[in-house]
């Protein structure tokens, strides 16, 4: 099967890592970042609700490169990126699983009905295009982080449901975007868009 151990120079404009818990993928994205371009624009979208996460989202800061610049956009990824008024080669945004998850946890308060994936993918929606625009539109190269969910256990709850849904779209929407996607297995990426059709 075809892969790359480490990634390449010439890779496309937008490139979507999307991997398991703990599968190398930030890891990945990051090596990527740094070989495509000297200055980079890091976009943290996680949100540190309970002491774990803090933890996560520190080791997460420790990992990087002190020279990156970075911002921490929950929701709004787009006009973060946008306001940052950066002059980076590459926006490696990690990851878009918190940006979802952040969407429909924001719809879930406002909401006085049960939601559904029509109703909040939108939202999702605008976020990405967000993202592409405020990108492309400058001529950077886009690195987008995901969680590839589709492959683990059908969650238990109906949000749990929604949001591996959400996410699984979310997905699909940058990969056609892509010109480069690759899914993470035990540290090793395998270039997948090169296996499709």
């Amino acid at each position: 099967m075809p892969r790359r151990s480490e990634p390449v120079a010439d890779d496309p404009k937008i490139t979507l890592v999307l991997g398991g818990a703990r599968s190398g993928k930030s890891a990945f994205a990051q090596q990527l970042a740094t070989r495509l371009s000297g200055t980079v624009l890091f976009v943290a979208t996680g949100v540190a609700v309970d002491a774990e996460m803090a933890e996560r989202i520190a080791a997460h800061r420790a990992s990087r490169p002190a020279s990156w610049r970075c911002v921490e956009a929950p929701i709004g990824v787009g006009e973060a990126i946008r306001r940052a008024s950066y002059e980076s080669g590459v926006v490696l945004v990690d990851c878009l699983s918190f940006l979802v998850s952040n969407c429909l946890m924001a719809e879930h308060a406002s909401s006085s009905v049960e939601l559904t994936e029509q109703a909040v993918w939108p939202r999702i929606d605008d976020e990405i295009a967000g993202i592409l625009e405020a990108t492309l539109s400058e001529g950077t190269r886009l690195i987008i982080v995901s969680d590839e969910v589709g492959m683990s256990v059908v969650p238990e709850y109906p949000l749990g449901r929604i949001y591996r849904d959400l996410l699984g779209r979310a997905n699909q929407r940058i990969a056609r975007e892509a010109g480069g996607v690759y899914l993470m297995v035990a540290g090793i990426p395998v270039d997948i868009k090169a296996l499709g059709p």
